[in-house]
């Protein structure tokens, strides 16, 4: 009797459980039983793995084999398991000594000709490998960057079962050749996900190298708008811009990433997480170190934007978004459903789904951009224009958007139709993107400063109490926003919110604390109502 061990990683949304992969050989019938709760595509892997190492030189054992994942009760897919499979059914043959497997993680695909091809979300797969205490993992020859970004693991890229059994059994390595010289590389296949389904920006450049393509000294005029941006990329507050059709609410969503500043190294492998298990990074950049920007199509349905589908549930446009922007543009066409569902997210920071496979718990801290018309044929608020719709289609149009999504909104901003003046003077433009996003860091080093011993970066992530008893404005400078608490123009989660971006317009001012007027401009940001302060931050463009 034979026995073998080795370990592989099973995913769970975006977390990640070690499986020991067992294979036990016995005299009997030549038989090959695959137990642990594996799903269909690991069921499959019993004619691959036989394949690839009868293609490879081995000889496949003509006994009873039995191979088991555990822990059992943890459900299992996909082909990641086939390598672990395979090396421990030659471990469990004694091709290769079975102590050398126990402590190394496998991760990788099998061909039929023995070739290890990737499979989406090593990164996760080995954090939970190096959290687990694991220091030895085997990936695809082409995924071998993307493993090596988790500090304190020896990686070893393989791209083919030979040359992983040659590594194992201290042999001579084959060379293996690339397959048809100046074409795609079939095996990078694997790394990417056919038909998305959404607009999944990662790899523009960010502030610091200057984004030509997208620069906001191209948006004319909209000063408000503008401001609302910088305000919303220097604290993270989620933003509703509402105007009429081709007012330029689409350019100032564009331009909101390339002033976000740029994602540090933990953010940085928290984004590449998602972004490897949902099959969407960038192939020639392992690590996503610039905020993504997501913009699903009003179509979407719930799943596609929380998350979800059969089995184990996978990420959505909110964990895509993370630690990005959501950008939601025609935001009344969104199924109500759909946009009710981002109440959680917006909340929590993260997305908790529940289905019959399990329950998963995935991260979607991001900056959500809303954008609409004002009514149907978008004329309602154009002055000299007529508009089409009823004053109940109005209504109705308006009212898609529920008062508890919008009440979690921290800046509403009216986006004004360029006039012809401004659409054809010459010379004078607005800041650029390198400009406004000097100014966001700087706001973003002043808020991390003033946080420096609490689990808070920015002022969205601090806790309304919090503000209120240790991070108070100058005396009197709550006095307007805390009337219109009385009058019910503003929610108790509303004043909150109110505190958080007069926070946000301190510090882009370089105030030590805000006083009435970054009061006045976070209410007037937050409710629309003039109350007579210019509409800017920060130098006058």
């Amino acid at each position: 009797m034979g026995f073998a061990r080795t370990c592989s990683v099973a995913l769970v949304g975006v977390e990640g459980v070690v499986v020991e992969v067992q294979a036990d050989l016995e005299p009997g019938v030549a038989a090959f039983t695959l137990v642990g709760l594996p799903d269909k595509s690991l069921t499959e892997s019993r004619d691959r793995v036989r394949a690839a190492v009868v293609n490879s030189g081995g000889e496949w054992p003509q006994k009873k084999l039995t191979v088991g994942l555990s822990p059992a009760s943890v459900p299992k897919g996909g082909s990641g398991f086939d390598l672990a499979v395979a090396c421990a059914v030659l471990g469990a043959a004694e091709r290769i000594d079975p102590r050398v497997l126990a402590d190394i993680v496998m991760i990788g695909e099998l061909g039929l000709d023995g070739r290890v091809r990737p499979v989406r979300g090593v990164l996760p797969a080995v954090l939970a490998a190096a959290d687990a205490g694991y220091e030895q993992v085997v990936v695809p020859e082409c995924t071998a960057a993307e493993a090596a970004l988790v500090p304190g693991v020896s990686v070893l890229g393989v791209r083919s079962l030979r040359q992983l059994i040659a590594v194992l059994a201290d042999e001579p390595v084959p060379h293996e050749e690339p397959d048809h010289a100046g074409r795609p590389d079939p095996l990078m296949a694997g790394l990417s996900l056919p038909g998305g389904g959404l607009d999944v920006c990662t790899g523009g450049l960010g502030a610091a190298d200057g984004d030509h393509g997208h620069d906001l000294a191209d948006v004319v005029g909209q000063r408000s708008a503008r401001t609302a941006m910088e305000v919303a990329a220097a604290g993270g507050h989620h933003v509703f811009l509402q105007g009429a059709p081709g007012a330029g609410k689409t350019m100032l969503a564009e331009r909101l990433p390339a002033i976000l500043p740029r994602l540090t190294r933990a953010e940085s492998l928290e984004v590449t997480a998602v972004h490897s298990v949902a099959g969407l990074l960038p192939q020639g950049k392992p690590l996503v170190d610039i905020p993504p920007f997501c913009a699903p199509h009003h179509s979407s349905s719930m799943q596609a934007l929380v998350g979800g589908g059969k089995g184990i549930a996978r990420p959505g446009a909110v964990s895509l978004a993370h630690r990005g922007v959501l950008f939601l543009d025609e935001a009344p066409e969104f199924s109500s459903h759909a946009l009710d569902a981002l109440r959680q997210p917006l909340e929590s920071g993260h997305v908790v789904i529940a289905r019959s496979a399990g329950v998963v718990r995935l991260p979607s801290k991001f900056l959500m951009l809303l954008a609409a018309n004002p009514c149907p044929c978008g004329r309602f608020s154009l002055t000299g224009d007529a508009c089409d719709c009823s004053p109940a289609s109005v209504r109705r149009y308006q009212a898609r958007l529920s008062g508890p999504l919008l009440d979690r909104v921290d800046l509403r901003v009216e986006v004004e139709p360029v006039t012809r003046a401004e659409l054809t003077a010459q010379g004078a433009r607005g800041e650029s993107t390198r400009v406004v996003a000097d100014r966001v860091r700087a706001a973003r080093d002043r808020a991390a400063a003033r946080f420096a011993d609490t689990p808070w970066r920015t002022n969205c992530d601090v806790p309304g109490h919090e503000l209120r008893t240790r991070w108070r404005p100058l005396p009197g400078a709550m006095t307007a926003a805390e009337l219109s608490l009385e009058r019910g123009l503003l929610t108790a989660r509303g004043l909150d919110r109110v505190l958080r971006v007069a926070w946000t317009v301190a510090d882009l001012a370089g105030h030590d604390r805000p006083d009435e007027t970054d009061v006045a401009l976070a209410l007037q940001l937050r409710t629309g109502v003039p109350r007579g302060v210019p509409m800017v931050v920060g130098a006058q463009p």
